[in-house]
């Protein structure tokens, strides 16, 4: 550690003279020997610093955003080219050119911080072996030397002897529970900010290789930071404690106020709008609004959450607009499904059996309707027969009246005479 802190020892200086400038500050407060004021002064260090890093914090989550959603894409991709390693690699630096994708960019804050994570190991060290560096002249080592945070000494680390950690003017009893404190709180941080972004910040529609391996980071991390945090000193401790403490709360940020679409926080947000939009009939900020006009930008490729959050406002008689606004809408039912008409239902798929039935019902409709058509055309028939027997002239009811009982059906012959 000595050595890969020795490598960045150039940057020593303006950290040892951020340093003193905050600890001017404090130690006018709390007095320039205590561990307050030295412990405040690591700890607004590490404050400058992030604050610095937001844009590449910002940058790191729209890389880590975009790896999630190639994730599919990436697959296919090192599926199709499996025997062609050259040819996979340039196809990914395609994939990566079109959609704007860094890989590196998630990795920018961690290494952006790094040479200043070393710098104040070096600078801690020196105040531990009695040096002087940078702008911390003797009497400020002096006054370092003698700050302590519960008992222990700044310079002070879990595996020092117990020489070395009375020329501090400590013991090692209060060293190693101090140093183990911090050191659990570091790494349980670091896994519950792994944790967090796992479980609440993750498309879960999405299953890949990395998931799985941000998966294994959750656990790795955390035994990595443990194992490495004996050989820290304790301002450094405090230093990496301070700096996961804030990734934590900076990511918890992000996620409550742009999650992750697909993600179990981004149903809890469009929740917490839908209940304030519920409340005062409309969109409040800017932040909301934007929201709302991406989900309205994506028409029928909405993921079911925002579906859900339009059919919401569809219930409440109001309508998404494209400028992130509510409207009233008396056809905001019939659009919410997909930004358009509802779709035709499809009829419901019968069973065997009912297709059967429903089959032999139709042959016996069709049976009794060809029996009843037989039946009408032989009266027909009969019917065209008799009109054609019948001879012109005679009518309907001429016919009927000849037909007597007891006579023949037709013309008569005239009786004779003897027979009257």
């Amino acid at each position: 550690m000595d050595t890969i802190a020795s490598l960045f020892s150039f940057i020593t200086w303006p950290v040892s003279w951020v340093i003193v400038q905050f600890h001017k500050l404090y130690g006018a407060i709390f007095g320039p020997d205590t561990g307050w004021a030295w412990g405040l002064s690591i700890v607004s260090l590490v404050v400058l610093i992030r604050i610095c890093l937001i844009p590449l914090f910002v940058k790191q989550i729209k890389s880590t955003r975009n790896m999630q959603v190639l994730q599919p894409k990436m697959k296919a991709i090192q599926e199709r080219y499996k025997s062609d390693k050259q040819r996979q690699s340039e196809e990914m630096m395609k994939l990566y050119k079109e959609t704007g994708t860094n890989p590196l960019s998630s990795c920018l804050p961690i290494i952006a911080q790094s040479p200043f994570f070393f710098a104040l190991y070096h600078v801690l060290s020196a105040i531990a072996s009695n040096k002087k560096i940078g702008v911390i002249d003797q009497s400020l080592l002096d006054s370092a030397r003698q700050a302590h945070i519960f008992g222990a000494p700044l310079a002070a680390k879990f595996m020092d002897s117990a020489e070395k950690v009375d020329a501090l003017g400590a013991s090692l009893t209060d060293v190693r529970v101090v140093t183990a404190i911090m050191i659990v709180m570091m790494s349980a941080s670091q896994f519950f900010t792994q944790r967090q972004l796992m479980t609440k910040n993750v498309d879960l529609t999405v299953k890949t290789p990395y998931m799985q391996q941000q998966k294994m980071l959750m656990y790795i991390f955390p035994l990595i930071f443990a194992v490495m945090g004996i050989n820290f000193p304790v301002g450094v401790l405090v230093y990496w404690l301070t700096t996961n403490v804030w990734t934590m709360g900076q990511q918890m940020y992000v996620i409550n106020q742009n999650p992750t679409p697909g993600s179990k926080a981004q149903e809890q947000y469009l929740g917490r709008l839908l209940k304030s939009v519920t409340t005062h009939g409309e969109v409040r900020g800017r932040t909301r609004r934007n929201t709302v006009k991406r989900i309205v930008a994506k028409g029928p490729d909405r993921n079911d959450i925002e579906r859900k959050f339009v059919v919401g406002l569809a219930k409440l008689g109001l309508a998404p607009q494209e400028d992130g606004t509510v409207v009233k809408s008396d056809t905001a039912v019939a659009e919410a499904e997909g930004g358009g008409p509802q779709r035709r239902q499809q009829p419901k798929r019968q069973t065997k059996a009912q297709r059967q039935t429903g089959a032999a019902h139709q042959g016996e409709a069709k049976d009794g309707d060809s029996d009843e058509s037989e039946t009408k055309t032989s009266l027909q028939k009969s019917t065209a027969r008799d009109d054609k027997s019948k001879p012109a002239g005679k009518t309907a009811s001429g016919s009927s009246r000849q037909a007597k009982s007891g006579q023949r059906k037709g013309p008569q012959r005239p009786k004779h005479p003897s027979k009257k």
